[in-house]
């Protein structure tokens, strides 16, 4: 365990799930190194319910804002401050960056710090995935190996949507968001932080990947089910109701039991490494540690991690 509190970088890959392949060595890498698990979301509503983007209502539950989305929908001065991160979670100081400006307009009512992408691409000589990895480290004041206690952030949390174009340096960068950029991105940011080294100790570390729209609609017939038993079978009456199933100590009755959140952690001295060997569905399924929690509850075990909030569910 870190003898003193830990700063994070979550990359959160919107439709990236499905896209990963044998070629993605980082990613695997991460996986192979780290913690593996699934984050089990909500069933969408009716389509005449529906008053938010998928898009919103997805990285709502990631970041535990899913139940308060009306309230969200008002103007930013009148939002409850007991929905932003820094008085959630003991002053946690968080950054946010997304190329879709309705995201950053929804991580600026929870309180976080936008980031611009010409803030993240400074150094043109370098890689994008370098320079933004570099600069993240930066951030959270781990940089070239030190650890400064004057960092300007504790978390920063990056949106990535597959396939969408990301301009940088006044339009003379553009980059496309491909599962190649996401992996090389992985690499980098892995790469600052050495086994071994003080970064290392205090850096923490979560890919999530989340499946593309289509996985709204295949509903149980899909291959992407969390339980391998299905709810026609009579074994499925004797499995008890599990644990991501449940919010505040009440059941949730929209669970959607299909195409879950893949997720991946690492960091030196506090996590448990598993017996997961590659970033994929079927391969976290079989032999990751973590299991599935519910989505709702991934900010507070990073908040945890991060030594800003009391170890949140068993």
């Amino acid at each position: 365990m870190a003898d003193k509190p830990s700063r994070a970088v979550v990359v959160y890959g919107e439709g990236f799930a499905g896209m990963v392949n044998q070629s993605h060595a980082g990613l695997h890498s991460l996986a192979s190194l780290g913690s593996c698990g699934f984050l089990a979301l909500r069933v969408s509503p009716s389509s005449a319910e529906i008053q938010h983007s998928r898009e919103i209502r997805e990285l709502s539950q990631l970041l535990d804002a899913y139940d308060s989305l009306d309230a969200l929908n008002k103007e930013l001065n009148e939002i409850d401050p007991n929905l932003q991160v820094q008085n959630r979670f003991s002053g946690l100081r968080a950054a946010f960056f997304s190329a879709d400006s309705r995201i950053v307009s929804f991580g600026k009512k929870l309180g976080f710090r936008p980031l611009d992408i010409d803030e993240l691409v400074k150094k043109e000589a370098m890689p994008a995935q370098s320079a933004i990895a570099s600069e993240l480290l930066a951030l959270l004041g781990l940089s070239e190996g030190k650890v400064s206690e004057n960092n300007d952030v504790d978390l920063v949390f990056l949106h990535i949507k597959a396939g969408q174009e990301i301009r940088a340096q006044k339009d003379k960068i553009a980059i496309t968001a491909g599962s190649d950029f996401l992996d090389g991105l992985v690499s980098s940011v892995m790469g600052s932080a050495q086994p071994g080294s003080d970064v290392a100790a205090r850096f923490h570390f979560s890919v999530v990947l989340s499946f593309d729209e289509t996985a709204e609609d295949e509903g149980g017939a899909s291959s992407a089910l969390i339980s391998p038993l299905k709810k026609d079978t009579d074994l499925s009456l004797l499995q008890p109701c599990q644990s991501y199933c449940f919010k505040g100590g009440k059941r949730l009755d929209n669970i959607r039991h299909h195409h879950p959140m893949l997720v991946a952690q690492l960091q030196e001295g506090v996590t448990r490494r598993d017996m997961a060997g590659e970033f994929s569905f079927q391969e976290f399924q079989k032999r990751s540690g973590n299991l599935t929690i519910l989505a709702d509850h991934f900010l507070h075990e990073i908040a945890f991690k991060l030594w800003r909030a009391p170890k949140y569910g068993a």
